[in-house]
């Protein structure tokens, strides 16, 4: 018994490995075609408006040093070549590797991504719980309409009209960045990033609640017409004691893996997010590369994203499967 239950381990886990190194695969090469397809000229992008400033000499040494020279398969040979070993590049944009710039800037993104996800999680889920137990009732109907209306918003106008109302009308939050301006790195508290942290976090969850409201209610109405409920019900139990023992664990297990399946959209709201508020996040890095051609980076940060979304979708699948014994069943029965 033991040693098929390691086996099925191995052979999941060989599966997953290889599933994603296929993904990483394909990402990879539809970034780098994108980007080579792509009309913005890098030694351009690199100089900035000052295109007089450099003759056809210097143009031809920047793209020399940075290989452009080379055809394009030669030099995606040559990049894949070098991730293998581990080596993601340098960066054009920050003059730094790209590991370096990832490790850097992901910490805040993490952060404010983390936050936002929980945050969107458990009011999405208690809104939805509330909109399904009241089915037509004037909650559901305000409910739905805040929903509905949030999933059709954009991440900027959600961010701006937030920035507006509590940082610049109210006073009560930063305007921008992740630490107060002009404080030396080792003065910045835990309070103050917090409160740096606030107003993205409150925008991105804002905006990622109404996918987890609308399933959760679904999950909760299916889950009071079904047999079971109604035969609680014939046994005197009260509309709040189906709820907590017969309907909550049915509800959470679609909304914990539609939480995870929303880490992808979740970090390019990220983007948006810290654009807005000029948070020096990942995301932030993203928009910086891709405005400056920055190739390196730019693939860099499109294979760890890959890794991050891949990661959190089969930490999500294995959480489904533990709350709802059903895909479990159905799992092993695959294998």
């Amino acid at each position: 018994m033991a040693v098929d239950l390691l086996t099925r381990t191995v052979r999941g886990l060989g599966g997953r490995l290889v599933r994603l190194v296929l993904l990483l695969a394909a990402v990879a090469t539809a970034s780098f075609a994108l980007m080579v397809h792509s009309p913005v000229d890098p030694v351009d992008a690199y100089v900035g408006g000052d295109l007089a400033a450099i003759g056809p000499e210097q143009r031809a040494q920047i793209a020399e040093r940075w290989g452009l020279d080379d055809p394009p398969l030669e030099r995606f040979a040559t990049w894949l070549g070098n991730v293998v070993q581990g080596d993601l590049g340098r960066s054009l944009s920050f003059n730094q590797p790209v590991t370096e710039v990832i490790g850097e800037r992901f910490l805040p993104s993490l952060a404010l991504m983390a936050t936002a996800w929980v945050l969107s999680g458990l009011f999405g889920f208690g809104l939805g719980v509330l909109a399904g137990t009241r089915q037509g009732r004037f909650a559901d109907r305000a409910v739905c309409w805040w929903a509905y209306t949030l999933a059709s918003a954009p991440t900027f106008w959600v961010g701006l009209l937030l920035l507006y109302v509590f940082s610049v009308s109210l006073g009560w939050t930063p305007v921008c960045c992740a630490v107060p301006v002009g404080v030396l790195a080792d003065d910045v508290t835990l309070l103050d990033r917090l409160h740096h942290l606030v107003l993205p976090a409150l925008t991105l969850s804002v905006v990622g609640v109404a996918p987890v409201v609308l399933h959760t209610r679904q999950a909760v109405i299916e889950a009071l017409a079904s047999d079971h409920v109604a035969f609680a019900r014939a046994q005197g139990e009260s509309t709040r004691g189906v709820v907590v023992h017969s309907v909550l664990r049915n509800a959470a297990a679609p909304a914990v893996l539609l939480q995870f399946a929303s880490l992808g959209e979740l970090f390019g709201g990220s983007v948006l997010a810290e654009q807005v508020f000029s948070y020096p996040g990942l995301g932030a890095a993203t928009t910086t590369a891709a405005l400056g051609q920055d190739v390196p980076l730019l693939l860099g940060i499109a294979l760890f994203t890959t890794v991050f979304v891949f990661v959190g979708n089969q930490l999500g699948d294995l959480v489904h499967a533990r709350l709802d014994p059903r895909v479990a069943r159905e799992t092993a029965g695959a294998r």
